[in-house]
């Protein structure tokens, strides 16, 4: 029988945990990374600004490759002091043609061989293999899994994933190609970087594909998109259209472990900056997903 003493103390508790906020008493599986691509290049100071804001990794273009390939222990540093973890690294494009595709695995396995020595695990692979107004064949498509998965076996060999990200404008296109992409790709050697704007964009439900391909994805580029003339526009999160809520709903139901990354491609409108798109994009995190920032 509960004293009045016991009664007390655990209505107490009960009190104070309802007048904590939500975001203390919520725990995410997953970490969320940013991307300097909207930086332009400047990635130190995209590390700064990125760090300061809270994000536990950042991503980086193959700009960094040419900027640091003779001295990557300078860039690591820059990363620990920043306490930001290299969590996706842009690769580049993936050739099919007979006369590129050595030359093009092997800069791959470069660009992997520079992201183990920054503490990295991951690089990210797209294609610019679409021509406008066609539409890809079905070979074309296995071809580009069979190369994919080639990248990945070699880069497996030094630890480091190769990741597929599906792309506007690119093979993967649509749902249906990603669909015929995925089911050709070995998860053994390559795993999804699921784009939900692309993906979005391109007609499908990202959040559907969360579930869809959850046993093969690795992690995510969250991101935002508003239909503007002629075409469509990259938004800070919350700004477009992509119901990124129900987005991370599923990332909660299948309890993933991996990082998304929030990326925005270019600053999307005059008077705004890198930092105060992030800036936004964060607010959003907070308030609409209940994100733990630090």
């Amino acid at each position: 029988m509960t004293t009045r003493r016991e009664f007390l103390v655990k209505s107490s508790l009960f009190s104070v945990a309802l007048t904590l906020p939500s975001f203390v008493q919520a725990k995410k599986s997953y970490s969320l990374g940013y991307s300097a691509i909207t930086w332009n290049g400047q990635d130190e100071q995209a590390i700064q600004e990125i760090s300061a804001l809270g994000f536990k990794g950042i991503q980086l273009r193959a700009n960094s490759f040419a900027k640091y390939k003779d001295n990557p222990a300078a860039l690591k540093a820059l990363l620990d002091s920043s306490g930001l973890q290299l969590c996706m690294f842009s690769s580049g494009n993936v050739e099919i043609d007979p006369a590129k595709v050595e030359a093009s695995i092997a800069q791959h396995v470069k660009h992997a061989s520079f992201v183990k020595a920054l503490g990295g695990t991951s690089i990210q692979l797209t294609n610019s293999l679409r021509k406008k107004g066609v539409k890809p064949e079905e070979k074309d498509l296995i071809r580009l899994a069979e190369v994919m998965n080639e990248i990945g076996a070699k880069t497996k060999e030094i630890g480091i994933q190769s990741t597929y990200h599906n792309h506007m404008d690119q093979f993967g296109e649509t749902q249906e190609e990603v669909e015929l992409l995925v089911n050709h790709m070995d998860p053994a050697k390559i795993k999804l970087l699921l784009d939900v704007a692309h993906y979005f964009q391109g007609g499908g439900n990202p959040a559907d594909a969360v579930f869809k391909y959850r046993k093969v994805l690795h992690s995510l580029h969250v991101k935002d998109v508003r239909q503007t003339e002629p075409r469509y526009r990259f938004v800070e999160l919350g700004q477009g259209k992509v119901n990124l809520e129900e987005v991370f709903a599923n990332l909660d139901k299948i309890n993933f472990k991996g990082f998304a990354i929030v990326e925005l491609d270019a600053v999307p409108d005059a008077g705004k900056t890198p930092l105060s798109c992030a800036e936004t994009s964060k607010e959003f995190l907070k308030a609409k997903i209940q994100y733990p920032f630090s």
